[in-house]
């Protein structure tokens, strides 16, 4: 199970204000190249959103569905590719002073991906995970900071 952590330099509502967003998971997920809402309610559970994968001229797509939901605080995905099988990804965010410790949690659940997982598959997702958790903290700490009425 691959299990990694980064601390994002802003408050956990604007760490969610990306995640809850369908459209922007192109730009901090590593993989996809592209991300479609299929359903207007995400991150509702049962909601899903198409991705597509390119490598070269080869591409495929994708669907991942949210299973699982605590606004502001856990998001749980189960991400399926085509032949591979699924993964379950769990996206935790704990306030951590006025920071967000983002803790991503993923492992084969179905299928291929499940069959083969091996110590290996498991160092590819420790580097996937990096990649990604790198981009969301930068996604979102580029962000204009909210206007707070007093």
């Amino acid at each position: 199970m691959a299990v990694r952590h980064q601390l994002v330099r802003r408050p956990p509502r604007e760490v969610w204000a990306v995640l809850a967003d369908p459209r922007r998971y192109g730009e901090w997920v590593v993989g996809p190249s592209e991300s479609t809402p299929l359903d207007a309610v995400w991150p509702q559970v049962g909601a899903r959103l198409r991705y597509s994968v390119r490598l070269g001229p080869w591409s495929a797509e994708g669907v991942t569905t949210v299973r699982h939901q605590e606004p502001g605080r856990e998001l749980e995905l189960e991400a399926a590719f085509k032949s591979l099988g699924t993964a379950r990804i769990l996206l935790q965010l704990r306030p951590w002073g006025e920071e967000t410790l983002v803790v991503c949690d993923e492992h084969p659940l179905r299928g291929l991906g499940g069959k083969l997982h091996n110590s290996v598959t498991e160092a590819a997702l420790q580097l996937r995970h990096r990649g990604m958790l790198a981009r969301l903290a930068s996604l979102v700490e580029s962000r204009p900071h909210p206007v707070v009425h007093v």
